[in-house]
């Protein structure tokens, strides 16, 4: 993002743009800082966009040699469309354009091995863009927060995080929900976030599995419920258990084996925010426990996928069977 950031700054573009990565805020941001910073905001006459897998390459081909109109540059915006995990023309068609035909691309998936990539990485820019750690989402909310003139202490804006996830386009809705909420004062509490702020799937299946450790199994099963009432499927909600299954054994694993925050952060890919609640998590199952719930959890997956019981039973019964005291 830092070469991105000075390209738009000094206006000096290069021809392509490569941006992927997980976190949809960023990539779209920086899409549009770099389509109206070469283009600018109003020039519609030299700006195409294609999206989806079956674009017409020919027509990107004849697009990118038509000269741009009243302008010094044409742009193309190409969005996931695949094309960096297949061969194809576009390498010759890159190579072709003329210099006035300026390309973005963004894909949430590349293989670095592909033709279009290593011409990018060459000739342009590539940028990866998944989701800030937790003193950068720190960061973002304090941003956010100020142009209203309210603030957040450190310990308020860990919960927040809790019950909004990392995904930064959530949070900003949530920022949004709250400074209207609160109105004339200054400080958003935690009774504000309790009141105002709509738990994401992550959160809820923390809850869950808290209750699953304590065998809670009334609060285990409601939680349950309340998932379906906003039509979270079944196996999408027993994929996130099983996930979270793999979480905890690695992380009370990697704890048991002294290692710190950062490291766990690093080898399982979670939050350093996270990292304190999985660790606590975990003293709630033993090693074997965590083992027998990803194998019982994995057969309850390929009895679902083969039919052989419904996905709400199925999950439910994983449950059940796991909050039983």
């Amino acid at each position: 993002m830092k070469s991105i950031k000075e390209d738009i700054k000094t206006g000096s573009f290069k021809q392509f743009y490569l941006l992927y990565g997980s976190e949809a805020y960023l990539l779209k941001l920086y899409r549009d800082k770099l389509r109206d910073g070469i283009l600018g905001k109003s020039d519609q006459m030299n700006y195409s966009r294609f999206e989806g897998k079956d674009i017409d390459l020919k027509e990107v081909n004849d697009i990118a040699q038509t000269l741009p109109f009243f302008n010094e540059k044409r742009l193309i915006l190409i969005e996931n469309s695949g094309l960096f995990k297949v061969q194809s023309d576009l390498s010759e068609i890159l190579k072709n354009a003329p210099d006035s035909t300026f390309f973005i691309f963004v894909e949430n998936e590349i293989d670095k091995r592909n033709k279009v990539f290593k011409l990018i990485k060459d000739r342009g820019s590539i940028s990866e863009m998944n989701g800030l750690d937790e003193k950068n989402l720190k960061l973002f909310i304090g941003s956010l927060l100020k142009p209203s003139g309210k603030k957040i202490t450190m310990n308020t804006a860990d919960y927040l995080l809790e019950r909004t996830g990392t995904d930064m386009e959530n949070i900003c809705n949530e920022i949004d929900k709250l400074i209207s909420y609160t109105g004339d004062r200054d400080i958003i509490t935690l009774e504000d976030i309790d009141e105002i702020v709509t738990p994401q799937i992550t959160g809820k299946i923390f809850q869950m599995m808290d209750a699953i450790g304590l065998k809670q199994q009334d609060r285990a099963l409601s939680l349950y419920y309340d998932l379906l009432s906003v039509r979270e499927r079944p196996s999408h909600i027993l994929y996130l258990i099983m996930r979270h299954f793999n979480i905890l054994l690695q992380v009370k694993e990697l704890a048991a084996n002294g290692y710190g925050t950062s490291l766990i952060t690093q080898k399982v890919s979670i939050p350093a925010f996270t990292v304190g609640k999985y660790i606590s998590q975990s003293r709630n199952f033993t090693k074997n426990q965590l083992t027998y719930a990803l194998k019982l959890a994995a057969d309850t997956e390929e009895q679902i996928k083969t039919g052989r019981i419904h996905e709400k039973i199925g999950t439910e019964l994983l449950i059940i069977q796991f909050s039983s005291k």
